[in-house]
């Protein structure tokens, strides 16, 4: 193989893209380098005025994913990557950047505009070497470059655009068009990396790679830059030289005395740039909250050799040791943490408390909830050590955390959903060690234990409405950030498979003023409804009994999957999806509401701990489902991982 020389040297290394596009995956595979997917939460939100030239804004967008990444997976990931590739395509067009179209309309402007004319695709690339040190130090070091690439476009009829734009394929590429499928249709000619154009420029990065492992001094034929991050407050020396040359080379050198590197300590680093629009979207902060720690100036080389300044926070020092048992300890009382969450819902102490303003003593809350006063003081002691309530001489009110989430009629009250937990959940987790040797649930093991009557216990109308009250709880809690985290105004019908209550429809019908949508659940969901809500006075709210596995699904152009698809089997999901697949045309949409994994699995995840209830279906990442959607004919658009508890992903009908 020819790169082997290359691709050898990154042998045994974890190699990460910082990218979730499956083209850029293909490429690299495709090359010989095996890698981890771990999708960077940077935001693009970068002001594209403030650069001036926008290669510098693709450059800068991709350094900014690929030091997320970097950054993040010694924190959640719990180990540190030796490569984080980092890369973003646009396109330009008689000078405006166009990136990824939000809609129909948006993909119809770019692509109007790129008819009959010559267009250049950039694609900024960023490499962060991270070198452990002792200590659980990682010093970082940064390399960037990037290429252009000429297309020219041919003169596009109304027809074709349309035609193009309803195939579902413009919706998540930069520009609008795939040239590697369908939108190569449309392509007069190619000047320069066409695998640039697809999304990622394999010739320029594999030379990179030569100038990193193989080579002193070297050059190449674009713009790139090295620096190591300083820790000390001294403006860091950039490892380039600048030759004399017109096209402005710089070199990379390997020099044993290179500057002061920017060490880090794993679990405590908090990094902003300093610019208003070029702000680092830092996940870390939620695991340092140190407001204490003195600042340091870091500088940070662009492409063109200039400084930028980087805060950082200066890192707090801990004993590795110490910090691991911790998490040991944590991680052995979290069930009593959660049951006494548990009780103290069941026994209505948020609602008691909230119903006497000023606080109440140990003796009044044992007496309202009929119980002995050293158990109460017991569990009124633990709730204040878990941040669930405050107290002060002796007496006792809810955090406003509680009084948002856990009173029972608190609009996004999660208290059925906690109760849910304790009746049902707890019981099937407390015969794990079957569930494992056995692989399979222990539901009916476990609820017969609860329930001479187990039959009685699943059908009775009480069993119902609590795991509807559940669901509910969720729905309302998270439904604002799903339905919101998309622009829709495309979609005009959409149907809510497994809708429940109705809350989840009820938040889209509010972001999404011309919307209307339809709940398709059992007869017997629909029937109980009504308990959880007055009827809907909105008539784009409407209900139809059925089961989605077996009868026909309303007509719509946006099909809902809100936590579906991770409890299906595989025989269930393929007649699911492809009867999906059947009620869309082209241009349809498929919104997957989710738990999306880790790429790796290595971060604690809420999904992987349900996946051990052993249920029959299976918790995915994001790639996988986009992946599994793409075999029934979905092409994935747009991923947000909302923050709220559930991920979402709009996928376009191809």
């Amino acid at each position: 193989m020819v790169l082997n020389p290359v691709i050898s040297k990154l042998s045994g290394k974890l190699v990460v893209l910082a990218s979730a596009s499956p083209r850029r995956l293909e490429i690299l595979n495709n090359a010989g380098l095996r890698l981890q997917v771990v999708p960077s939460w940077f935001k693009e939100t970068l002001d594209k005025g403030l650069f001036k030239a926008p290669h510098e804004y693709a450059v800068e967008t991709a350094r900014q994913k690929a030091l997320e990444v970097a950054r993040r997976m010694p924190f959640k990931h719990l180990k540190t990557p030796d490569i984080v590739i980092g890369a973003d395509t646009i396109v330009t067009v008689d000078g405006m950047i166009l990136e990824k179209p939000v809609d129909k309309d948006d993909a119809y402007r770019m692509l109007s505009r790129l008819s009959g004319k010559e267009h250049s695709v950039f694609t900024g690339v960023a490499i962060v070497l991270c070198h452990e040190k002792e200590n659980e130090e990682v010093d970082y070091q940064l390399i960037d470059f990037y290429e252009e690439t000429k297309v020219k476009f041919a003169d596009l009829s109304e027809n074709m655009l349309w035609e193009y734009i309803n195939s579902g394929e413009p919706m998540d590429k930069a520009g609008g068009y795939g040239i590697q499928a369908l939108g190569g249709m449309f392509v007069e000619y190619v000047h320069g990396d066409f695998l640039n154009v697809v999304g990622f420029p394999l010739n320029h990065f594999c030379k990179q790679l030569d100038l990193i492992y193989n080579s002193s001094t070297s050059s190449s034929d674009q713009e790139s830059s090295t620096v190591w991050l300083s820790h000390n407050g001294n403006h860091a020396t950039s490892n380039l030289t600048q030759p004399s040359s017109a096209n402005h080379t710089h070199h990379i050198q390997s020099s044993p005395s290179a500057s002061p590197v920017h060490k880090v300590k794993r679990k405590s680093s908090e990094t902003e740039l300093s610019e208003s629009s070029m702000t680092l979207v830092n996940s870390l902060s939620k695991h340092t909250g140190n407001k204490d720690s003195p600042n340091t100036t870091l500088p940070l080389m662009t492409s063109r050799g200039q400084v930028k300044e980087l805060n950082v926070t200066e890192p707090e020092e801990s004993e590795p040791k110490q910090k691991d048992l911790q998490r040991l300890c944590d991680l052995l009382d979290g069930f009593r943490a959660s049951k006494a969450l548990f009780t103290a819902s069941k026994m209505c102490v948020f609602d008691v408390l909230h119903s006497r303003p000023g606080g109440l003593e140990a003796a009044q809350v044992a007496q309202e909830i009929k119980a002995s006063l050293k158990g109460t003081e017991c569990l009124l002691e633990a709730c204040v050590s878990l941040g669930l309530l405050r107290s002060k001489e002796r007496m006792y009110e809810n955090t406003d955390m509680s009084t948002r989430f856990l009173l029972s009629d608190a609009p996004f009250s999660l208290r059925s959903h906690i109760l849910h937990y304790n009746d049902t959940v707890w019981p099937i987790f407390s015969h794990l060690e079957s569930g494992v040797l056995e692989g399979v649930s222990q539901r009916d093991k476990a609820l017969s234990q609860t329930s001479k009557d187990q039959d009685t216990l699943h059908s009775s109308q009480d069993s119902k409405l609590r795991f509807m009250n559940a669901m509910h709880n969720i729905a309302k809690v998270t439904g604002k950030a799903i339905a919101t985290a998309f622009d829709l105004s495309s979609f005009r019908t959409a149907c809510d498979l497994g809708g429940c209550t109705g809350a989840m429809a009820d938040e889209f019908t509010k972001a999404h003023p011309g919307l209307s949508v339809t709940i398709f659940d059992l007869p017997t969901v629909v029937q109980l409804r009504e308990h959880f809500q007055p009827l809907h006075t909105d008539n784009r709210v409407s209900f139809v009994a059925g089961d989605f596995f077996k009868d026909d699904l309303p007509k719509a152009d946006l099909y809902i999957l809100a936590r579906i698809l991770h409890d299906c089997s595989d025989e269930k999901l393929d007649i699911l999806l492809s009867k999906i697949a059947d009620a869309c045309t082209p241009g349809c949409g498929l919104l997957l509401i989710e738990i999306f994994l880790d790429e790796d699995r290595k971060g604690p995840s809420r999904g992987l701990l349900q996946a051990l209830g052993m249920g029959e279906g299976k918790q995915r990442s994001a790639t996988e489902y986009s992946l599994l959607l793409k075999s029934h004919g979905f092409i994935t658009a747009h991923v947000r991982h909302t923050g709220n508890l559930l991920d979402a992903m709009l996928c376009i009908k191809a």
